[in-house]
């Protein structure tokens, strides 16, 4: 490609055309750690910018020795009345040498994908692995593409949906039955028994879920923030990861307590955080979104295409 090319769209339907495996996306974040860890991948703590007016701005950077990748999102309430996603925004892969633009991904596909494959990567260590139920509270896009992460990495039977809304929640129903589980309509309540809860709630609501009412041995990934986790119910959980040590102790507000909190993806991945400890632990993954998903997954993407 030449400085004066465009770089190449590709729209969520070529994305999907690709056909990544939960695997391939595992594999890319796992690898893109380890070459953080090793000094070959460089991030910078995502970058905030709220105006005022309900808008809140993001933006994420990530380069390694092939491709520098920036994400710019606007998360806005606002959309839903113009009949768009509360968040939209795009994901641009530069040479990571020279800075010539190569492509252009479509972003709330990016942030779909790897935001299920950061939790998979957690889960891959931290649920066990014979989980048979899975519970999504929340029914938006992140239980879609969690549910498509969670079914090919465990001997998923049976899926319990609580929504708030009911067309969202009768599509994730679908979804669930269209891969031959059992999907069945819960509250909040009944959803926090299966053996792997995904919680991905709008931000704004009050905390309403106790972790001490999970089931023995279950793993929650916490989509949202934790947002819907009640603070005093987090002692329910025997041990927390996060996805970044290093930008959480950036923000205002923590996410969970940070005196909770016994590591990060990268001390999973690396082994400083040990994996499930043993069959009853009930274990969580707090995460905000990290610029590596989004190289990991970018990376990745351009390589398939390329």
């Amino acid at each position: 490609m030449t400085g004066g090319d465009a770089p190449a769209f590709l729209s969520a339907a070529r994305l999907d055309a690709l056909r990544l495996s939960t695997a391939d996306v595992v594999e890319a974040i796992e690898q893109s750690i380890r070459a953080r860890e090793a000094g070959a991948l460089h991030t910078a703590p995502k970058a905030y910018i709220e105006p005022g007016d309900g808008r809140l701005a993001l933006a994420m950077l990530a380069v390694d020795a092939e491709v520098m990748v920036v994400k710019a999102v606007i998360a806005n309430a606002a959309n839903k009345a113009r009949g768009l996603a509360s968040v939209l925004g795009s994901v641009l892969v530069l040479d990571g040498q020279t800075g010539e633009p190569l492509a252009l991904l479509d972003g709330p596909w990016v942030t779909a994908v790897r935001t299920a494959g950061l939790s998979a990567v957690a889960a891959k260590r931290l649920a066990r692995p014979d989980s048979s139920t899975l519970g999504l509270i929340g029914c938006g896009v992140q239980a879609h593409s969690h549910l498509a992460a969670f079914a090919e990495m465990f001997p998923l039977r049976r899926v319990l949906v609580a929504g708030r809304g009911a067309a969202n929640r009768d599509a994730v129903l679908a979804a669930v039955r269209a891969r031959g589980l059992e999907a069945v309509a819960v509250d909040a309540e009944a959803a926090l028994g299966a053996d792997i809860v995904v919680t991905s709630v709008d931000l704004g609501v009050a905390p309403f879920l106790d972790a001490r009412h999970m089931r023995p041995g279950a793993f929650a990934a916490m989509v949202d923030l934790a947002v819907p986790w009640l603070e005093p119910g987090l002692a329910g959980f025997d041990r927390i990861a996060i996805d970044d040590l290093v930008q959480e102790r950036t923000v205002a507000k923590p996410m969970v307590p940070m005196e909770r909190v016994n590591g990060d993806l990268a001390d999973l991945v690396t082994g400083r955080m040990p994996a499930r400890l043993n069959a009853t632990e009930r274990t969580g993954f707090a995460f905000r979104g990290i610029a590596l998903g989004d190289i990991a997954l970018a990376g990745l993407v351009w390589r398939r295409v390329r």
